[in-house]
């Protein structure tokens, strides 16, 4: 983890290499037709929601984006789903994406709350199955304690778990939450526009839909300010995640990690602990995947396997 810190300052150094190389030239990245359809969930508010595929006889797969994530990153995924015959629903929080501000504070309770009326206001039918990416797993621990008879089963795509974010994780959580505060104020600014069509854009591989949102989203001021807010709040996420219930050891839980295990193996025990204490666990380490890109086209098949073992596992297969 701290050497993904380590790669974030090197990565906002290189930014502003490019950014003096380009001259500040702003150009702007276009504002995309948003995919899917804004729900009301209550109170005046809507979220943006992205669901696709057919449920026929198998639960729908719920997707929760990371840090500075939205329904864009599950783009790859979607369609991999789509194409192997699974209904999946991805979704904004509040003040991502192309969804409206939120309340404050932007941590666990608020985020999984809008969650829980999202999905009562979707008319999706439980049981679902949950996949979560990055910090989002401190999202689904959250939403599965509180609601477990929802829970057909778990995928973690290379995420964090509420028992990861103690003392040993502190300075990367400070890191973390210093450069995602920079990051924010120079996209309110500005700078990030003319890298919008970059491959810094879009760090995941996405088909072009999810692209041109993914690009927007980079350098939109709205969109990274809240990411940041969530990111600042992720200590007092993560007590309110610990605070729930543990995955119950019935549920099916995989999980398919990023990057060789070899010189990771403490950090990768950590990650797989769901899935060890589930009597039906599945770990799979992509090594040839980047946090990011284990998400994108050349990689969302082990997603997609992973979706594939939770329902078999649920059903006794």
């Amino acid at each position: 983890m701290l050497k993904f810190v380590g790669r974030a300052v090197a990565g906002f150094a290189l930014f502003f290499v490019s950014f003096v190389a380009v001259g500040g030239v702003m150009s702007a990245a276009s504002h995309p037709v948003p995919r899917g359809t804004m729900v009301d969930i209550g109170e005046g508010r809507t979220l943006r929601l992205v669901c696709e595929g057919s449920a026929a006889d198998r639960p729908v797969v719920w997707l929760e984006a990371g840090a500075f994530g939205f329904a864009a990153d599950w783009g790859a995924t979607q369609a991999a789903l789509t194409a192997a015959g699974w209904r999946s629903c991805a979704y904004d929080r509040a003040g991502m994406g192309f969804s409206p501000p939120g309340p404050a504070p932007r941590d666990g309770l608020a985020v999984v709350g809008d969650f829980e009326k999202l999905v009562a206001a979707s008319g999706e039918k439980g049981p679902f199955i949950l996949v979560g990416h990055s910090m989002a797993g401190l999202r689904l621990r959250e939403y599965a304690g509180r609601n477990p008879g929802q829970v057909a089963g778990l995928v973690l795509v290379d995420a964090a778990t509420p028992e990861a974010s103690n003392s040993a994780m502190a300075r990367f959580i400070e890191a973390f939450a210093t450069a995602s505060k920079w990051a924010a104020r120079g996209a309110s600014i500005g700078l990030f526009k003319p890298l919008a069509h970059t491959p810094m854009g879009d760090k995941i591989g996405l088909p072009p839909a999810a692209k041109a949102e993914k690009r927007w989203a980079f350098a939109n001021g709205g969109h990274n300010r809240t990411a940041a807010q969530e990111v600042v709040l992720w200590p007092e996420a993560a007590a309110q995640a610990a605070a729930v219930p543990a995955y119950d050891p019935a549920w099916p839980v995989a999980v398919v990690t990023a990057g060789p295990l070899k010189g990771r193996e403490a950090w990768k025990a950590i990650q797989s602990a769901p899935a060890t204490a589930s009597r039906h666990g599945y770990v799979d380490h992509v090594e040839g995947a980047s946090h990011t890109r284990l998400l994108g086209e050349g990689f969302a098949g082990h997603i997609v396997k992973a979706v594939a073992f939770v329902a078999g596992a649920g059903k006794g297969g």
